[in-house]
């Protein structure tokens, strides 16, 4: 969401997309030949959910910028795929026992990013689980062949090559240090960048990391090329 030309609090666009993230230093994993979700944690049975069964359910594209914590913003990227709760709704709220009450969800991408929703965060109205950016299905810099997008939150949140989602019923234990805590929510017009420091503090620390990040990012999108890894349409 934004609104009219306005971006959140401390953000700035980029050109482009770009590839960032601190464990981006290695190459993008591999996709399995029959990729899957595996749901797990407070279900009746749990189970694994092919990637292919989303073709079942109706589809859906939106157009929103993607706000990276360290304080740039990607605009206008349109996305499509299935609306998180949609395929919650369908899929995996009947997996659960009479009476649960989930409190967050725990989403894990092959690359062993984890990030744990709020359940109100994840069934929000504009968050997918995509597989297809700007018309192109996803490549591997940008999460194929799924990924979490909540154009709301902070990039943290959106992980990429979703492999996993586990249904909790407590809030999880934070294992993160003080330093680089991340918001248990990141709400981008909230500003919360940080768990413990107000955003606007943190702001000039993050955006000095900007460079060294993306070099990194880009070291790792490298090795990829030239380890034969698979590369995705772009």
């Amino acid at each position: 969401m934004r609104y009219g030309n306005k971006l959140p609090p401390g953000q700035r666009r980029v050109k482009g997309f770009p590839r960032f993230g601190t464990h981006l230093s290695r190459p993008a994993p591999a996709v399995p030949a029959d990729p899957v979700i595996e749901v797990r944690g407070a279900v009746t049975e749990e189970f694994d959910l092919p990637l292919a069964s989303l073709s079942s359910l109706p589809r859906k594209e939106i157009t929103a910028d993607f706000h990276c914590v360290a304080g740039w913003t990607a605009t206008d990227l349109r996305w499509e795929g299935v609306s998180f709760e949609t395929l919650y709704r369908a899929l995996i709220e009947p997996a659960l026992p009479p009476g649960t009450s989930i409190t967050h969800i725990k989403c894990r991408g092959l690359d062993g990013w984890e990030a744990a929703v709020k359940i109100d965060d994840i069934l929000a109205d504009d968050v997918l689980i995509a597989q297809h950016l700007d018309g192109h299905p996803l490549d591997s810099d940008h999460g194929a062949p799924a990924r979490l997008v909540s154009p709301s939150q902070y990039g943290y949140i959106s992980v990429k090559h979703l492999s996993r989602v586990e249904l909790l019923t407590t809030a999880p234990a934070i294992t993160e240090g003080l330093l680089l805590r991340s918001h248990p929510r990141g709400r981008v017009w909230e500003e919360e960048r940080h768990g413990l420091l107000p955003g606007r503090a943190v702001r000039p620390f993050y955006r000095a990391l900007i460079r060294p990040i993306r070099f990194l990012s880009s070291r790792g999108a490298r090795d990829r090329h030239t380890s034969g890894r698979p590369r995705f349409p772009n």
